[in-house]
């Protein structure tokens, strides 16, 4: 892997937001970030260009909420830090990686985010990643 480029840092800021966002809009947050890893939408940021990767949030969410028919609200919560890492952690290891978000929630999922947050998010974004592979 060669080092991230400033839109790349970009876009994992961006979809942490993303994930602080579907908090504040009262989202399940296990089903939001099942729903959105699993998307056509997590999918097109993925792509090496889209037009997605030129988008906000809040127009991300939008197309999310539209391509999976309504996100559920009520339910499971996590704490805003946790979804802005995993957000940042799930789309920097796109890039490191060159996994797609499908397969990077195969290995990590929602609730093992939530449960290593605590010890993995003081770690180097890359040495959370590698000790998340090898967990799996």
């Amino acid at each position: 892997m060669t080092e991230l480029n400033t839109q790349q840092f970009g876009l994992c800021d961006i979809q942490g937001r993303l994930f602080e966002l579907a908090l504040r809009k009262g989202y399940n947050c296990k089903a939001f970030i099942e729903k959105f890893m699993n998307s056509k939408t997590a999918a097109a940021l993925d792509e090496r260009y889209d037009r997605l990767q030129w988008a906000g949030e809040e127009y991300i969410l939008e197309e999310l909420n539209e391509e999976v028919g309504g996100i559920p609200k009520g339910g499971i919560s996590y704490h805003n830090e946790i979804m802005y890492w995993s957000g940042y952690v799930y789309r920097y290891w796109h890039y490191y990686t060159g996994e797609y978000s499908k397969e990077i929630y195969a290995i990590a999922d929602a609730e093992k985010m939530a449960t290593v947050y605590l010890g993995f998010h003081t770690l180097d974004v890359e040495m959370a990643i590698d000790r998340l592979k090898e967990i799996k």
